[in-house]
């Protein structure tokens, strides 16, 4: 049995590996060390006859998982130690393994599922979420981009809901989660652990899902995916642009986004932008996931990962000083060096001796 004290819980009942986030008091925020776990015993129970499917679930009762372990991220920054880096770079190696997985990989995405949190579940083969799942990419809020399949899961949804969210940082609800592709089925919280259960006899995916089909609810409707003015003011070439249409249109809601956009890091949202442009014509999840770790490690240089992550996570005061700290302000060559080769070099997903392309998100 797991100590009660594990960042992770790892064990297996019936035929179901079970893997539980277990920082609770941090929403179950992930560090290296659980990134680690994570993979072994994925890896461990691929090769397992005796384990015909696993879950993933958060300890607690706020959430699956709040994000990457900001703290540490941001302190790796400013010592320069190179940690932040090989961080991402495992993580982003289990996202896409995740979504590659031979075995039905199931994800209770109830309560805070944010960042790093959508990376260990929304790439899973089935992902439920319920009437407590905020689900969301917050990254611009701290000066920083989207990453973990983000810029993938979000350039892929229906019209610009997917630039709307990246830009805004906004999380969504189970129905809207479920309309853009974030998520599979709506279930109850209060039917979680039932389902838990009855997933330990499931022998392979045709047993997941009748058991998921069991439990499942009809979901709150989405509300984003009918606003129309997010695709008549998103589909603009330049966050400026996008701005100006938000302010310009009339729907209240419309404006509390530019709003919104306009207090995130200008160089954030820019990089943002470029990055979800450029996700679209990547051919899949391992080749934009190259693209974050550049992304990700460029941005270990910006004052304004650092300074968010102050003002939001450190000292609270929710007045980051951004630099620049206007959209007019921000370069092209600032944009354009995030996306320049990494100090270390690429994940190595994407090219020559990276592994199969496979069925993006593996068994249904």
């Amino acid at each position: 049995m797991p100590a009660a004290d594990d960042k992770v819980l790892v064990r297996v009942e019936g035929r179901l590996g079970r893997l539980t986030l277990n920082r609770p008091r941090a929403i179950n925020a992930l560090d290296h060390d659980m990134v680690t776990a994570l993979r072994e015993a994925l890896t461990a129970w691929e090769h397992d006859d005796a384990v015909a499917a696993v879950l993933v679930d958060g300890a607690g009762e706020r959430g699956l998982c709040a994000g990457g372990d900001i703290r540490a991220i941001s302190a790796s920054a400013r010592a320069g130690d190179g940690a932040a880096a090989a961080f991402w770079r495992d993580e982003y190696l289990l996202n896409e393994y995740i979504s590659r997985y031979p075995k039905p990989y199931v994800a209770f995405m109830d309560g805070v599922v944010m960042g790093g949190g959508v990376g260990v579940s929304a790439h899973g083969s089935v992902r439920v979420v319920t009437e407590r799942s905020a689900v969301g990419m917050p990254e611009t809020t701290i000066g920083f981009v989207p990453d973990v399949g983000g810029t993938y899961l979000l350039s892929r949804a229906p019209g610009e809901t997917g630039t709307h969210l990246a830009l805004t940082a906004e999380p969504v609800g189970a129905g809207d989660a479920l309309a853009l592709g974030l998520a599979d089925h709506y279930v109850p919280a209060g039917r979680l652990a039932d389902l838990a259960a009855a997933l330990t006899g499931a022998a392979g995916a045709a047993d997941v899902a009748e058991a998921v089909g069991r439990f499942a609810g009809a979901a709150p409707a989405p509300t984003l995916v009918r606003e129309r003015w997010i695709d008549a003011c998103y589909t603009a070439d330049t966050a400026e642009e996008i701005v100006e249409r938000l302010r310009g249109h009339g729907d209240p809601a419309a404006a509390a986004a530019a709003d919104t956009i306009l207090a995130k890091s200008p160089t954030s949202v820019k990089v943002a932008l470029a990055a979800l442009r450029r996700a679209r014509e990547l051919p899949g999840l391992a080749e934009v996931l190259e693209q974050e770790y550049r992304v990700s490690c460029a941005a270990l240089a910006s004052s304004d990962f650092v300074e968010g992550v102050r003002a939001r996570i450190i000292d609270k005061d929710r007045d980051p000083k951004w630099v620049p700290d206007t959209l007019a302000g921000v370069a092209g060559e600032d944009v354009a060096r995030h996306f320049l080769p990494a100090p270390d070099g690429p994940l190595g997903l994407a090219g020559p001796g990276a592994p199969g392309p496979g069925a993006h998100r593996g068994p249904a």
